[in-house]
């Protein structure tokens, strides 16, 4: 992909080496378009909502280009869903507008407890992509939902329940976010090997066994990337989410015991966001 102007954007082949996944060199390739409209008509543009390896997928590929900066945004410090907008350099990042909107939805949930998979089932049954949605930050008593701008009128007119419950949807602004603290779970154990089948195995509470099938089955992520070899190397502050298990942080790795095996903290966390 060659500009008009001169600036080399990428190359496919380069692309297609920058990731195996071909999911991945699709959101690729369509950030590196937005980049090209960026440098054709000087105006800043955004993209969907990713995942945080996907963001910095994104950011690492922009960042080469002359001329182009980045911020990443998904409402909040701690988000897991940003967009990444791209820039001209020479505009102050704090004067431009990722096209986040932001609303609170409440309901009557006393006696109807609706959970995360609820509020993203309604968003998704209106016919909303899944990129067109940030974070669900949900409590007793509704949600604050982040989404993109450009469906956020239609999201007012048409979020009208949330499981059986009738719903009202206001939107609000950034500084009334409320993100909530993360509950986890502390688990200590020792592991012989620093393995992605091993570490998960202990912090999901399955056998290894097991574990493998998961992995090859596609449903484990190491750090938001899908891995399928279970030999695969963890360290301190990688995260592993397994589909419909939640997630486990590998918090910190201590000394050895007298056998040779290396003692873990890890966090595990609820189901994702």
């Amino acid at each position: 992909m060659t500009l008009s102007v001169g600036v080399n954007i990428m190359h496919p082949d380069k692309l297609q080496s920058m990731s195996t996944n071909p999911e991945d060199r699709e959101i690729l390739a369509r950030a590196l378009d937005l980049a090209e409209m960026t440098v054709k008509i000087h105006r800043p543009q955004v993209t969907d909502f990713y995942d945080p390896y996907r963001c910095a997928m994104i950011t690492r590929a922009v960042k080469h280009i002359p001329g182009l900066a980045v911020v990443v945004d998904g409402g909040y410090p701690a988000a897991e869903r940003s967009r990444v907008l791209i820039f001209p350099d020479y505009l102050a990042a704090v004067d431009l507008d990722a096209g986040l909107a932001f609303f609170a939805v409440q309901g009557s949930f006393r006696f109807n407890t609706v959970t995360h998979r609820d509020y993203l089932g309604a968003l998704l049954g209106l016919g909303l992509r899944r990129e067109k949605l940030g974070d669900i930050l949900v409590d007793e008593d509704g949600a604050q939902i982040i989404v993109a701008a450009e469906v956020s009128g239609f999201i007012q007119m048409e979020l009208t329940t949330v499981g059986r419950v009738g719903v009202t949807t206001r939107e609000i602004n950034r500084a009334a976010l409320k993100p909530l603290a993360r509950n986890y779970r502390e688990i200590k154990v020792t592991v012989q090997s620093l393995r992605l089948d091993t570490v998960a195995a202990h912090g999901f509470d399955l056998s290894r066994t097991k574990m493998v099938r998961e992995i090859a089955a596609g449903k484990v992520y190491l750090n938001w990337r899908l891995c399928l070899e279970p030999s695969t190397p963890v360290c301190s502050g990688d995260m592993i989410s397994v589909r419909g298990r939640g997630r486990v942080v590998l918090e910190q790795t201590g000394g050895q015991t007298k056998k040779g095996r290396t003692n873990l903290l890890l966090h595990r966390y609820g189901s994702a966001r």
